[in-house]
């Protein structure tokens, strides 16, 4: 996907999903990617290509800066059935998944939603309704082996644990991007 091909589907998602950001003016946002790094772009286009459907759902003012997160309906399709982070991937000896989602995260030079930005997305529409996403999580609990991941179900957002390692075909990884 090109640059041009991107703007045109980010234009196209932005006024097509105005609830998402009501206050903002894609001109404004426009400006920000036309003058953005490379790597930007590139981190777009790969939130785009595994199915996340990246759209802008915040702006900071006080930063100018844009927040996109993931707003597929589900967890990005190109993401899933990844166990939580390299160490978890590392200590299965069967049937290893083939990445985890911090690591193709950091690959992709965007961030896991944590509980807060997950809980915010849930304010702009209903995700994760037959899937789960895993959320960055506390060093404290993964220390201890475990990892958190979200849903919505009956109109509430759920918080889980499960082993770090553990992956689901249902469960893949939402994230941000701050430009």
């Amino acid at each position: 996907m090109s640059k041009k091909e991107l703007l045109e589907v980010l234009k196209k998602r932005f006024s097509e999903n105005k609830n998402r950001h009501s206050n903002i003016e894609f001109n404004d946002v426009l400006k920000k990617l036309e003058s953005a790094s490379e790597s930007i772009i590139n981190s777009l286009i790969m939130m785009e290509e595994t199915g996340g459907m990246p759209d802008v759902v915040f702006y900071d003012k006080d930063k100018n800066e844009y927040h996109f997160m993931d707003c597929s309906s589900e967890s990005p399709i190109g993401r899933r059935s990844f166990c939580y982070d390299n160490e978890a991937l590392e200590s299965r000896k069967v049937n290893k998944p083939v990445n985890s989602a911090v690591e193709m995260a950091k690959k992709m030079g965007v961030s896991l939603l944590n509980e807060k930005e997950y809980r915010y997305l849930q304010t702009l529409g209903d995700f994760d309704l037959k899937t789960s996403s895993w959320i960055k999580t506390p060093e404290n609990i993964r220390k201890l082996g475990g990892a958190l991941f979200c849903d919505k179900r009956y109109d509430t957002v759920f918080l889980y644990h499960n082993g770090a390692e553990s992956y689901y075909g249902a469960r893949g990884f939402r994230t941000l991007l701050i430009i």
